[in-house]
């Protein structure tokens, strides 16, 4: 069962440890640059961006493509 996905790159990464990896690379500010959302820009933090992300799948989606691009670069 453990391969259903074998290449989504997300698979068994968690929403908070991408969004902690993220503000870890970039910070609050700069991730508020790069994903234009009230949750990043105005009294930041990992508990009501999880909030926010969980219930808005658009904003998850830029995040996780930030993530995908953040770890290529890294490699």
């Amino acid at each position: 069962m453990s391969e259903e996905q074998p290449k989504n790159p997300l698979h068994g990464v968690k929403l908070a440890d991408i969004l902690e990896f993220l503000v870890a690379e970039y910070g609050w500010d700069e991730l508020g640059k790069n994903i234009n959302i009230r949750c990043f820009n105005n009294d930041p933090s990992i508990k009501s961006s999880l909030k926010f992300l969980r219930k808005t799948p658009w904003a998850r989606d830029k995040v996780e493509k930030l993530y995908l691009h953040s770890i290529k670069k890294n490699k």
